[in-house]
Order: structure tokens, then C-alpha cells, then sequence
């Protein structure tokens, strides 16, 4: 399939190297620093060569890109190796008295030396990992009234910006080792002899001594381990936390798919005195320590299985620090005040009150000088405690519908049991939140009837939009009762625990159908007066099926959306955003609002932007992001602002199932040229691009459908990509379709339907 030539150099204006991929990052190292200090970032990734910018979410904190690398390939290697031979060659000669052409000059000097820093700075590495190939040298500066907490850093190119990766802003004092990288030990006795420094031989051991309280930084490589000595007086109550796979949520070439840190301490006499390889249900572990006499003691880190690479980043802080193990309750009601119980460690206050007058429904964080983030839930529903007794049918706490209930598994294997009045035909959903909101509890709910019949039981239910959460420990369960009478709802904890910690919070009502929004990815690079595709995916609650439509909510003005809607019952929408004709200095957030019917009212929510991670070869999941960045990019072209590219038949566009439809678009030209493809981004299955036939206004795209496989009623939106030719053919190879990286343009969505033959 062939594009038209004047769309070819409108596209190479810019065109050939947009269709460059974006950059992408694996790591950013030290991935924090304290407010008012300044140090420089080893950011590992891919397609970082031509990195320009760096940006982070937030005020009060600058960077500035130094420099990049990339080991150099064999044979740049071999060239060089020979000139520098012939060199020391010559040298040699004019040591014995060489003259004329073997005579040693001060050009010869800057030549050797030149070519020993190219060799010294990008040796070849075969053992170096395709995912952090490149790496780019970054200046950071913090300001002193920076705000701590978390944020997000993106590199840009002239053409894109990169994926997201999380920066910690800390009040402590911070320590860091020298950026790792990988062993290279074909060339190290080279490298050695031009006076360079290789990598250290056998398993790399780090150790220091820090003094308390601090943020120490570091990266285990293979068999690593790192060790940090500290003085400590009795008495004290000791907080090490470990922060590795919150840092990195998911490694997508490595089994585990994280970093699993694991915590011994040590006395001076070398005696443990305490360990850990995770905290409660999390993998970054965590240490709490009473210093039984005044000394020296030594905390080391490693991979649980002596895993380890760049990427393998962690921030080890250590300190009697306010560290919270658990709340009650584990949310509020709307509007109202809560009062909230801490137990944990060094507490300055084992009470608060939180005003959710100002919160919307959802999960929040809670607010204070704590070593570790909480979350904290808010409801709309009417809630109340649970209370005992409440253990049996005979005992069971008598509830009225809708509420959350707000109660805790207090011992090990004892069951807790509520009761309501129900009538025939009512349809009843029980929800458990708890292990979403960090606590130990692994959930189990029944309902029964009067008799003690089972009429639906669930375990485990996973929610899509906890996209940190591995084992989906939460349960969920919903049911139609047969009759009036009195209904049992029994929960346990699987694995037989219990505890003050254990803490849950149960919602009992008729469906409350509603939905949340992701919008992927949470980067974005558009060309100025161009399309992009984006994904979003809607979590359906409670039996929700009706249409979603989408529009921006927070943008500059010329941002626009094509086919933004999802249709009944889909699980997502791809649509397009078209970029302003202006190019931009910076990225902006913006942000997309769904709108849908539900019960005759207009519900309207945000769309979260997140990333679409993939854990261990297999696993998905929807991370989080703090918001969603775009690039504009390109000369500025008002031109564009008249539609380049425009679908000007009918839609949605009806394909007759077992059929084929024909979509005019409008282009500015008539000629063939052989540089550019068309092809269809993640299509349905079922409906393929056939042809491209050039008319006087435009082009004609047709589209075919496969009956077997979409039936009439199937709704979505059709996203065509222009790629280069050569791209193309490796997008088909392997997928099918162009995806976003390496299109040089996309056409505004088209919205399709399929109809009866």
C-alpha cells in the first residue's frame, strides 16, 4: 500500500526522524536527593543518544542534560584499536630517533589521547543489557523549600518524550555509590593498561559507614551486596526501610518481575540481630529494631536470589523515624470527619482526625511527617464499626442496607458475621477493601440464608485499577436473593491470621454501577497539527455497561479529540488527540473527563493516566502516573490548522459483516510515492485495510470485515498510521500493526459500525 508523494516531504520536515522511536528509561540513579542539594543522574534506557531535556512534575527542582553514552559497536572498536596501535608505533620509532614522517608531533599527542578517551568512554560491553544500552548524564538541582515526596522525571528528544520513572524528594541526609555498570571483562586488561579502570573482579562488595539518620543509594549487580555501618545507642527504636520495587514496579525481562531486596542486620560482633524479605504482604522490606546496647551495627541489602543489575535500584533509609504499621478506620464518608487510630513506631501522635469535607469518593493518601505513605478510602454510602460479639449466626451484627461497615479479624481463625433483611429479587453486592488499602488481611466472603445454603462465595477478585497489587486479595461478590428473610454475610481470613492490623472495610449494598477511567500511555509525543493514538481503559463497577464519552478536561486551547467514546460493554476505546499547529517548549498535563448515563444522571470522572507494564514476560498491569504529559513538536505550521488529513464520509462508518465499506479522506495530493505505508493500529480482529485507491480530493481507504469473527451491533474506532515503508514490513512481521512508535503520522480516528450484510 503506497501513501502520496507530497505527503512524504511534509512528513520529512520533520517526518524521518520522528519516525525515530521515543526514548525510553529503565532507571534513574540515585532516583532522589535531599531539598537544597545538587548532584548528578545515571539515567539507563534505550534511544537516549539524542536526549536534549529532562523534566520533572512539581516545583522547585532543576535538570540539566551533561552528557550521553553508548558502548560502541566492534567494529568502531577495531578501527580505533588499529589507529592507536599504528600510533604507539610511531611513538616507539621516534623514541629511537625517528625523523620526517617519523617524527612525533603535538597533532600525534591529541590524536592517541583522543582516541584512548573515545575508547576509555564507550568500550564495547557484550554482557551490557539492550533494555539500558544508552545512558545520560543529568544534573539535578533541588531547591531548599522543594516539597518532599514523589515525583516523576521524562526525558525528551527532539521528537519524543519518554516514559515516566519515579524521583523521591527527602528531608534526610543521603548517601550515594558511584553509578554501576555492567562488567565488561573482554576489555578490562585493555582498558587497564591505556590507564582506565576496570570493573572490580568477583562478586562486587560495597561497604560504608553512614550516620544515623540518612538515605543511602545504591544498585546491586550480579552477586552483589552492599553493606552500611552505623553507631546506634540502646534503646532506640530503629526504622530500615528498604525501597526497591516501589521505585520500579515491574521488570518485564526478569523472573521475579522486581528487585526483591532482603534486610540482615548484624551486631559488631558480626551476630544477626534482625532480617527481613519483605514487609507483611510488600517486597520491599522493612526493619523495626530496639538497640539492645550502645555499639556499632551493619545493615546489608542483596537480591533474595543474587539477582542484579543497573536497574536494580534501591534507597535504603535508616533512622527512628515515624513509620505507621496500621490505621482503623480504613476510610471515611464524604463530608464528614473522621477519626483515625495509628499504631506503629515512633508516633508522635497516636491520633488523628480527617476532614473529608473536601475529598471525592476514592482512595486518598494520608497526610503527615510519616517514613511511609498510608491510603485512606472515601465513600459516599453510610458507614458504621463493627462490633462484637459477631461470630457465629447466632451473634451476628444486624445491618441495614447500603452501608460500609468498618471492623477488623481481632484473632486468629475467628470469623466475623453481619445480617440483613432482604426481599425476593434484590439484587445484593458485597465488597471487601483491605488488602488495596494496605492491610495484612486476606479476605473470604459467603453469603447464606436462613438456613446456612451458600448462595455465593468469593475468594479472590481482581481489581484492574490497583495496578501495583500482584495477589488481588480482596473480595468481591454479588447475588440475586430468592425470597424475603434474613441474609448472613460470613468473612474470614484464607490463611487463618488476625490481628489489630487486620483491619477491613465491607461494603453491603443493592450494585452502585459506576466506572473509573486509565488513559495510556502516560507520555505523549505529537507532531504539531497532528494525530497520535491514545487507549483508554474503563474498570466497569457493579454491572456498569452503558457508552462512555470522552472530552478534555484540562488542556491548552487546539488540542482535540477524534472518536472519543467507548462502546457498551468494551473494556477499552482507542481514539486519537490531534496536537495544536504551534510547537511547545515543555510538556503540558492534560486531562481527558469520561462522561456516561447512569440511573438517567450524567456521571462525569477523570481519566488517571498510567502505564501499560508488563511484569515477567507474561503479566499486565495498569500503573499509575501522576499525570499525563504531552510534547508538541515540529516547526510551527498553521496550515494544519485547515485539516491535513480529514475523514469526510458518514460516520460512524457502517462495514457490512462478511463485506467491505469505502471512507473518503481528504489529502492534499494525487501522486504515489513508494516511501510511506498505511497501516491499521491494533485493529479488531475481523477488519482489515485492503486497499488505498487516490481520487481527486484525497485518497480512498477500504476496509473489509470478517463475519465469522465481528457480528452486527460491534462498534470501536479504526486508527490508520503512516509509516515508512521499511518499518512497515517489520510492524507486520511482528504484530500486525504500526503501534505509535515509529509512525510518522496518524489519521484522525474513524468510527466504524458493523451492519447486516
Amino acid at each position: 500500500m503506497k501513501i502520496f508523494q507530497l505527503i512524504a516531504p511534509l512528513l520529512l520536515l520533520g517526518g524521518t526522524v520522528f519516525a525515530q522511536p521515543a526514548p525510553h528509561l529503565a532507571y534513574v540513579y540515585p532516583a532522589g536527593g535531599k531539598a537544597g542539594s545538587t548532584f548528578q543522574m545515571t539515567v539507563g534506557g534505550q534511544n537516549l543518544m539524542t536526549v536534549s531535556n529532562a523534566f520533572v512534575t512539581g516545583s522547585g527542582v532543576s535538570v540539566t542534560v551533561v552528557d550521553h553514552t553508548r558502548p560502541m559497536n566492534n567494529k568502531v572498536f577495531n578501527e580505533l584499536r588499529d589507529q592507536l596501535k599504528a600510533l604507539q608505533e610511531k611513538f616507539q620509532a621516534a623514541r629511537k630517533g625517528g625523523t620526517g614522517t617519523n617524527a612525533w608531533t603535538a597533532a600525534d599527542t591529541r590524536e592517541r589521547d583522543d582516541i584512548r578517551a573515545k575508547i576509555l568512554k564507550n568500550p564495547p560491553n557484550r554482557n551490557a543489557n539492550a533494555a539500558m544500552i544508552d545512558t545520560v548524564i543529568i544534573r539535578v538541582a533541588i531547591a531548599t523549600n522543594a516539597e518532599p515526596g514523589e515525583r516523576e522525571i521524562r526525558l525528551a528528544t527532539a521528537t519524543g518524550l519518554s516514559n515516566p520513572m519515579k524521583f523521591c524528594l527527602g528531608t534526610l541526609p543521603e548517601i550515594s555509590r558511584t553509578a554501576a555498570k555492567p562488567d565488561n571483562p573482554d576489555l578490562d586488561k585493555y582498558i587497564e593498561k591505556m590507564g582506565g579502570k576496570p570493573a572490580p573482579a568477583g562478586t562486587p562488595k560495597y561497604e560504608a559507614s553512614v550516620k544515623l539518620p540518612a538515605t543511602v543509594n545504591g544498585q546491586i549487580m550480579p552477586g552483589g551486596v552492599d553493606r552500611y555501618r552505623f553507631f546506634a545507642t540502646r534503646g532506640q527504636q530503629l526504622i530500615i526501610a528498604a525501597n526497591a520495587r516501589s521505585l520500579i514496579p515491574y521488570l518485564a525481562d526478569a523472573v521475579p518481575g522486581w528487585f526483591e531486596a532482603t534486610l540482615t542486620l548484624t551486631d559488631a560482633k558480626g551476630r544477626e540481630v534482625a532480617s527481613a524479605e519483605r514487609y507483611r504482604f510488600r517486597p520491599d522490606p522493612v526493619i523495626h529494631f530496639t538497640v539492645p546496647n550502645d555499639g556499632e551495627y551493619t545493615v546489608e541489602i542483596h537480591d533474595s536470589i543474587f539477582r542484579g543489575r543497573e536497574d536494580f535500584v534501591y534507597r535504603l533509609t535508616l533512622g527512628e523515624l515515624p513509620f505507621i504499621t496500621g490505621i482503623f478506620p480504613l476510610g471515611g464518608q464524604t463530608g464528614e470527619k473522621t477519626s483515625v487510630t495509628l499504631t506503629g513506631w515512633n508516633l508522635p501522635a497516636k491520633q488523628l482526625t480527617l476532614d473529608n469535607s473536601p475529598m471525592e469518593t476514592g482512595v486518598t493518601t494520608l497526610a503527615g511527617e510519616f517514613a511511609n505513605a498510608v491510603p485512606f478510602a472515601v465513600d459516599s454510602l453510610p458507614e458504621i464499626l463493627a462490633h462484637e460479639p459477631n461470630h457465629s449466626t447466632e451473634t451476628a451484627q444486624a445491618v441495614k442496607l447500603p452501608v460500609i461497615i468498618n471492623g477488623r479479624i481481632e484473632r486468629p481463625g475467628q470469623p466475623v458475621v453481619f445480617k440483613f433483611s432482604g426481599r425476593g429479587g434484590q439484587k445484593i453486592v458485597a465488597e471487601i477493601m483491605a488488602r488495596r488499602l494496605d492491610s495484612p488481611l486476606d479476605s473470604c466472603l459467603r453469603l447464606t440464608d436462613a438456613s446456612g445454603q451458600q448462595l455465593a462465595f468469593n475468594d479472590d477478585f481482581e481489581d484492574k485499577g490497583t495496578g501495583l497489587e500482584t495477589h488481588h486479595a480482596d473480595s468481591y461478590l454479588t447475588a440475586t436473593l430468592p425470597a424475603e428473610g434474613t441474609y448472613f454475610v460470613h468473612l474470614t481470613d484464607t490463611q487463618g491470621q488476625g490481628g489489630p492490623e487486620f483491619a477491613y472495610r465491607l461494603r453491603l449494598s443493592e450494585p452502585q454501577p459506576d466506572f473509573d477511567l486509565r488513559v495510556v500511555p502516560s507520555s505523549l509525543s505529537l507532531r504539531t497539527g497532528m494525530s497520535a493514538p491514545v487507549t483508554v481503559f474503563v474498570l466497569r463497577r457493579d454491572g456498569f455497561t452503558n457508552a462512555i464519552n470522552l472530552d478534555l478536561a484540562h488542556a491548552p486551547r487546539d488540542f482535540s479529540l477524534s472518536g472519543a467514546r467507548i462502546a457498551e460493554n468494551q473494556e477499552k476505546g482507542q481514539f486519537t488527540l490531534k496536537a495544536p499547529a504551534q510547537g511547545m517548549e515543555r510538556p503540558v498535563a492534560i486531562s481527558l473527563e469520561g462522561h456516561a448515563l447512569i440511573g438517567g444522571k450524567l456521571v462525569s470522572h477523570l481519566a488517571l493516566p498510567a502505564d501499560d507494564l508488563m511484569q515477567a514476560f507474561i503479566y499486565r498491569h495498569l500503573v499509575p502516573a501522576q499525570e499525563l504529559a504531552v510534547t508538541v513538536v515540529g516547526p510551527a505550521r498553521p496550515f494544519f490548522a485547515r485539516d491535513l488529513f480529514k475523514v469526510i464520509s458518514a460516520t460512524p462508518v457502517k462495514i457490512p459483516a462478511g463485506g467491505r465499506a469505502r471512507v473518503q479522506v481528504s489529502a492534499p495530493a494525487q501522486q504515489f510515492s513508494g516511501k510511506y505505508d498505511l497501516q491499521l493500529d491494533n485493529p479488531p480482529d475481523g477488519i482489515a485495510l485492503t486497499n488505498i485507491v487516490p481520487n481527486a480530493t484525497g485518497f480512498e481507504l477500504v476496509f473489509t470485515c470478517d463475519a465469522e469473527k465481528l457480528k452486527p451491533g460491534t462498534t470501536g474506532n479504526l486508527i490508520c498510521e503512516i509509516v515508512p515503508k521499511a518499518l512497515a514490513k517489520t510492524n507486520s512481521k511482528k504484530t500486525g500493526n504500526a503501534g505509535q512508535n515509529g509512525s510518522a503520522a496518524t489519521l484522525p480516528a474513524i468510527p466504524f459500525k458493523i451492519v447486516t450484510q
